[in-house]
């Protein structure tokens, strides 16, 4: 009969591979979905500073910069900024560290709009 010494080792260490493995895995999912979450921030903020900046009468052009300027401020980059009337609907795009090795950026997209049903316009206008 062959001595089985040794043999609880192999397993242990082949156990504490598989663990490593997993939490790995499990690390990278959960800094997926910090990064997405962190990228959707962005935009819904990008969004209503946009729809902010068109209910107190700025143009289509500074609603974008306000835009651009809460994406940055959130770690996100402006794609895109569609401003017109009383809604904003934007796109930001959020570049995971090197050290998570992501091959893709990450995205969010949120719309955002001004809802004067409930008087703003007269709180605006001083009435």
């Amino acid at each position: 009969m062959r001595s089985q010494r040794g043999s609880v080792t192999i397993a242990a260490m082949a156990a504490v591979a598989i663990a490593a493995v997993l939490l790995i895995g499990l690390s990278r999912v959960g800094a997926a979905a910090g990064l997405r979450a962190r990228a959707d921030t962005a935009a819904d903020a990008a969004a209503l500073a946009a729809a902010d900046a068109l209910a107190l009468g700025k143009s289509p052009e500074a609603a974008a910069h306000d835009a651009e300027a809460t994406a940055r401020a959130n770690g996100a980059r402006l794609v895109s900024c569609e401003c017109a009337g009383d809604s904003a609907e934007v796109l930001v795009l959020v570049v995971a560290p090197a050290a998570l090795h992501f091959t893709s950026p990450v995205t969010g997209r949120a719309r955002a709009e001004v809802d004067y049903s409930r008087g703003f316009r007269d709180v605006l206008s001083g009435a």
